[in-house]
This record gives C-alpha cells, structure tokens and sequence, in this order.
C-alpha cells in the first residue's frame, strides 16, 4: 500500500472535518499505525469496529483511537483576526500544508470520567494553544513524571502512552522526530518561557516565523512517512480492511 504525501485529506472529507470524515485519512492512520510497538508486540488497529475510527484489542489493553491535527493555521479563530487578516495568503498556505498527512496524529477518542480527551485538552488549554510542540513537550516531561499543562489530561491515558515505553519510543512510533534537534530537545516554533506565559503572536514576523517552522515539521515529516512506507514494503492484504 502506498500513501500519497500530497494528497489532500479536505478533498474527501465531504465538507466536514478530515479528522473525521476523510475516508483516506483513515485509511493513512490504519497503515501507518499498525506496526511493532518499542516492545516489539503488534499494535494492530481495525477500522470494523462499530462506532470507533480506530479500535485495538489485546493483551496489550482495548484503544479506541481517533485522528487529531498537529498543525494549526488559525485561520478561524476569532482572537487572533487582527493578525490573520493581515497575512491572509500565508495562513491559507499554512492550512493546505496542515491537510497533509504529516499534520495529523491518532490519540485515545474515549472520555474517561467525562473529562476531555487529549485533542479536547491540547485546544482549550490556553498554555497550549492547540500548538503540537507545546504539546510534544508535556508529553516529554509526562514520560519524565514531571508537572506540566496537560499531565492530568494524559495521567487518564496512561495506559497508551505505556505502549512506547519511553518518550524516545513515542517520537520513534509517530514519526515526530523531525520536531527534536540532536540532544532530543523539542525545536519549538517560537520562543518558549516554560509555560509561565500563553503563547502569543505578537505580530507578522511571529507567525511567519510559526508558519515557516511548521512547514518545515510537515515537509519533513511527510517524507519520513514515505520513507517508512518504502522500507515497509507493500503491506499485508488483511492491513487493508
């Protein structure tokens, strides 16, 4: 099975969200993601489960995972138009580069104790901003036992993040090691104060700068995946449900 890293996951999502709606965005999540876990056991995913965009059962433990976006032009959020109307052909750019398969992650879809998931926390969480490298770094320091925004939220999925058993086996799993430099440190997008303050944009040259970091995150990631992809080797038929 190949996968397209141009392709647009908007253009089969029917009008609605690709997180949800794009069946090839889907199917992508399902080939990248069943794979060997650090342990070297098979993390199978199915998408036949009823009710679930992806599911995994076994002795590793039952995962009903669903699609997130990494990757955020803010085309649409109403605090920040001052800026966006500004800069309007450069987050339209952002946005399409965002609708790649490089932008996209999976992360547990089901609510424990009624609480927000991982994607619900990352967006309303106003130290994270829906931003994937602030949201890298608390998974850094949740695989480190150490207090940050989002370690409640990911305290309730513990039982997933034990599937890579270390933050290195997380990157390596998803992919995401373009967004570390050499010493294993998250290159963030823009100058990071240890969460002590909301991440802002003060004005054009902030979010050119954004913009121009995660471009470079999503190209390099999607020609990681299709690097995976060619060393995988055509994958097996019952992968392809």
């Amino acid at each position: 099975m190949t996968i397209d890293i141009n392709f647009n996951v908007n253009s089969d999502a029917r009008g609605g969200d690709p997180d949800s709606t794009s069946p090839t965005l889907r199917k992508y999540h399902k080939i990248l993601w069943s794979k060997p876990l650090p342990n070297g056991k098979n993390f199978e995913l199915t998408t036949k489960k009823t009710g679930a965009y992806l599911y995994h059962k076994s002795e590793l433990g039952e995962f009903t995972l669903g699609s997130d976006a990494i990757t955020h032009s803010y085309r649409n959020q109403k605090r920040k138009q001052w800026l966006i109307e500004q800069v309007s052909n450069e987050v339209d750019e952002l946005f399409d580069i965002g609708c790649t398969i490089g932008a996209y992650i999976v992360f547990p879809k089901n609510k424990i104790h009624n609480k927000f998931t991982i994607n619900q926390a990352r967006g309303v969480n106003s130290l994270i901003d829906d931003r994937f490298d602030l949201t890298l770094e608390c998974i850094r320091l949740f695989y480190e036992e150490q207090e940050n925004p989002l370690y409640d939220t990911f305290l309730r999925y513990k039982n997933f993040f034990d599937l890579f058993e270390t933050f290195n086996g997380y990157v390596g799993f998803f992919l995401l090691n373009d967004l570390l430099d050499e010493n294993q440190n998250v290159k963030f997008y823009l100058p990071f104060d240890n969460f002590k303050s909301r991440p802002v944009f003060n004005g054009i040259e902030d979010y050119q700068l954004y913009k121009k970091r995660v471009t470079n995150f999503v190209a390099s990631r999607n020609n990681r995946i299709e690097n995976y992809i060619k060393q995988v080797g055509k994958m097996p038929a019952h992968n392809n449900e």
